[in-house]
């Protein structure tokens, strides 16, 4: 089960974010993104998740070509993505947040509501019972009923995962899940991010807190210019030269 990024170039104007991009990653796995600014990372991350168009290059998920599907057709798929600034509704509770993200509602129609009530009922139900539960593995029950707005930061990077969770997705691109968070809180992302994983759930994390980061994936490349550096386990990747100039600075 594999996400095959296949020399993936993106141009705006006359500056290349990508610029031949090529990566096979395990998407069941657990796997990080690390690069310095305007490396190509969250444009890397659109292109994957279809928000935008390549110029060239190729992505296949599990062997299938899925360049021409959109954003909710890749979710149906399986992928879905999160953003480095949360996109919650601030007007709505965590709770109905987490409702309105639940795919494919009967009720959303007027065909459903006049002529399907029964289903609409039966639907309901089922995504209560799925937000409830979500709340609780998320460890948002104090916060359940409030206006997402008034959220801390790291309580909305919680909802932002709980949101991309109601489309039971197979493989989550998490675009800075730990900045703006507190330690305690992003110790707690980083629990739940783990246990979802060993419940079949891959995830592609671009993050700038290194130390969090690779104390959670095995396997972690680096980008710099829109293209790949480096990749391999956290240790050795850091080690590399090349890296330590384009990422650290050449700190030693």
């Amino acid at each position: 089960m594999t996400l095959e990024i296949r020399d993936i170039s993106k141009s705006f104007g006359g500056f290349k974010a990508l610029d031949g991009m090529t990566l096979t990653i395990d998407s069941k796995g657990l796997f990080g993104i690390i690069g310095p600014n305007g490396a190509g990372k969250s444009t890397l991350f659109s292109v994957v998740s279809g928000f935008q168009h390549a110029d060239s290059g190729e992505i296949r998920m599990d062997g299938k070509v899925i360049d021409k599907l959109s954003p909710p057709e890749r979710a149906r798929a399986g992928m879905v993505r999160t953003f480095q600034v949360p996109r919650e509704f601030s007007h709505l509770t965590v709770r109905e947040n987490l409702m309105a993200a639940a795919p494919g509602q009967a009720g959303e129609s007027l065909v459903g509501l006049f002529f399907r009530p029964g289903q609409v009922r039966k639907e309901e139900a089922a995504i209560a019972e799925k937000v409830a539960t979500t709340i609780e593995f998320l460890r948002l029950g104090k916060v359940a009923d409030v206006p997402s707005g008034k959220l801390s930061g790291g309580q909305k990077k919680l909802l932002e995962l709980g949101r991309a969770l109601m489309v039971d997705p197979t493989l989550i691109l998490l675009d800075e899940p730990f900045a703006g968070v507190n330690p305690v809180l992003i110790g707690e992302i980083m629990e739940r991010i783990a246990e979802l994983n060993t419940r079949g759930i891959g995830f592609v994390i671009i993050e700038h807190d290194l130390q969090a980061l690779t104390r959670l994936v095995p396997r972690l490349a680096v980008m710099d210019r829109g293209r790949l550096l480096a990749e391999g386990a956290p240790a050795a990747v850091l080690e590399d030269p090349v890296v330590r100039e384009a990422y650290l600075g050449g700190a030693s």
